[in-house]
């Protein structure tokens, strides 16, 4: 850690994960302070919620009641949370904090609430992992922390995770718990994706059979694509209004934003086959279409008829009222457009438009929602695909197939998340070991997330500013449940996490040993909060998928 000398090096039970800015040795401090039953939290204005976190989080795991308290002469134990804006300048962000600990209190500062909250969780992290559990495991213990000083701020304003639940359905309480995995984390973005071919996953109380018929698949194939094995039950699942104000409130909390994603005009066989009509009806037999139960691209594609706007208009109405983000995901990627080229109706419409093909025409399809949300106060954006064709002013891109995409709309004075499949696809293997379970895509290790670098190299200062910042994809065509889930994730997102809200140096130049030294005390954590995460030593046996096929591909990636 910088600013530390080697003798007073912090070890790596309190060295905290993503690396803060600075981290130094409090003057005079003496070893730190302790927190025990007679210590407070005294709130300043505008830091209830995070006292509120830490009793609920801290409170519960140490065991302590950590009562309000304000100045006098028993204030000096306390932990003292103020809102000190002036941090926005000094640290270049209004989610910075600066964190003191000493012999007489413990004092979080942040710029702002999300500031604060974040200070709060490098709090947690130093007091060790087991103030990660739910209840205290040992009774009586005083809890030390180190007498430090840290400066704080991210690199990136978007720091984010995918999850998708359309493959396979997550309920809610697993997605409130990847919502504290991700603050832990401080992450702050959460890329809800909610419908594809396989399923419809929120309620639209004006057209029903969405859930009623799109979230409900008869089987499962089991594995990659290619594999023979099926699980011949239904799969699916929904989550209500109410379950959707219940995710967005808790992230809120947490100062998440949650970005719903509702795919368009490809990925959406689920729609198609709850409601006929928004499918190429002079092309095939729509109506004969159930919820895909396979995985792969998927020909059966939205029709571009007034219909189908108006249909999706009036489900992102309903969605506007349930997501408070600026933000709203399209897709718009993966939409072949063989159903187009045979539909006379699609080819009048390109003609009436004076469209040059069917790309032109995604490009007027996404143009019409990038108009509409605008008009509504909201930014569109999708998948690199969105760029075919043209692509409407203030919408942003999320570059997966490489980094192509995202600098080519960076060059066009687009906004950009840099997301790249090579890169940080998390549902890609772990290891190239015949145990790693059900493999997919390239090698990407620990190892190689941790040197992965959102901004390429030969971006000018301007082109830089139009990364938002980075996200990592959870798909979960081969995660049926949590366990899998969190092995596919765990422990990468951690090595994620630190690319996106730290300072690091150029890949090459960055210190993964010392990395891996904290991720020793990180790996705790992990345990205390449940995750049944990859082990550095590879899957254990229950872990293991033997038999269900994958889809490795060998070599190192290409750097697109």
């Amino acid at each position: 850690m910088r600013d530390f000398p080697d003798s007073r090096r912090p070890g790596p039970e309190v060295a905290p994960i993503p690396a803060p800015r600075s981290i130094s040795p409090s003057t005079g401090a003496g070893t730190g302070h302790v927190i025990d039953e007679g210590t407070g939290i005294d709130a300043a204005p505008g830091t209830e919620g995070v006292a509120r976190w830490l009793r609920a989080t801290v409170g519960a795991a140490t065991g302590l009641p950590l009562p309000p308290r304000t100045g006098g002469a028993d204030a000096a134990n306390r932990v003292l949370l103020r809102i000190v804006p002036a941090l926005a300048g000094e640290l270049g962000s209004p989610e910075a904090y600066r964190l003191t600990a000493d012999g007489h209190a413990v004092v979080i500062d942040g710029a702002s609430g999300r500031g604060l909250f974040w200070g709060a969780q490098t709090f947690r992290q130093l007091l060790g992992p087991e103030a990660f559990r739910r209840a205290p495991i040992t009774g009586g213990r005083k809890w030390a922390v180190p007498a430090v000083t840290i400066h704080d701020a991210p690199r990136f304003r978007w720091r984010g995770f995918l999850l998708d639940v359309a493959r396979h359905f997550m309920p809610t309480e697993g997605v409130l718990r990847h919502l504290d995995l991700m603050a832990a984390h401080k992450l702050n973005v959460f890329h809800f994706h909610l419908t594809d071919d396989q399923g419809w996953r929120i309620e639209i109380k004006r057209y029903p059979r969405l859930t009623e018929i799109g979230s409900w698949r008869a089987r499962t194939k089991i594995g990659h694509r290619a594999s023979t094995l099926w699980e011949e039950k239904p799969h699916g699942g929904f989550y209500t209004q109410d379950d959707i104000r219940e995710i967005v409130a808790y992230a809120a909390e947490r100062h998440i934003t949650v970005v719903p994603e509702i795919d368009v005009p490809g990925h959406s066989q689920a729609a198609i086959a709850a409601y006929p009509e928004l499918g190429n009806t002079d092309v095939i037999d729509t109506a004969s279409l159930t919820v895909r139960d396979d995985w792969g691209v998927c020909v059966n594609v939205l029709a571009p008829t007034d219909n189908t706007l108006r249909f999706y208009e009036g489900v992102f109405e309903e969605v506007l009222e349930l997501f408070p983000s600026a933000f709203v995901h399209i897709g718009g990627d993966e939409c072949p457009k063989d159903q187009w080229r045979r539909s006379p109706a699609a080819q009048a419409r390109i003609r009436d438009l004076g469209l040059a093909d069917e790309d032109e025409l995604q490009a007027w399809f996404v143009r019409h929602f990038a108009t509409w949300l605008g008009e509504r106060g909201r930014r569109l954006i999708g998948w690199d695909e969105i760029l075919e064709g043209g692509l409407a002013d203030g919408a942003a891109v999320s570059s997966w197939r490489g980094y192509a995409g995202g600098i080519t709309a960076a060059r066009a004075g687009h906004d950009v998340v840099m997301c790249p499949e090579q890169q940080v696809y998390l549902d890609h293997r772990q290891a190239g070991g015949e145990d790693e379970p059900v493999p997919i895509g390239y090698v990407r290790t620990l190892e190689d997330v941790y040197r992965f670098e959102p901004v390429p190299p030969q971006f000018t200062e301007e082109q830089a500013r139009h990364v938002l910042g980075t996200q990592a994809n959870m798909w979960t065509e081969v995660t049926e449940d949590q366990a899998r889930v969190d092995y596919q994730v765990f422990p990468r997102l951690a090595a994620f996490a630190e690319v996106a809200w730290s300072d690091l140096p150029a890949p090459a130049d960055r210190d993964f040993a010392d990395f891996e030294r904290r991720m020793t005390a990180h790996y705790r954590r992990l345990d205390a909060l449940g995750v049944a995460y990859r082990p550095p030593g590879g899957p254990r046996p229950w872990q293991r998928r033997p038999g269900v096929l994958g889809r490795p591909i060998e070599g190192a990636p290409p750097n697109v």
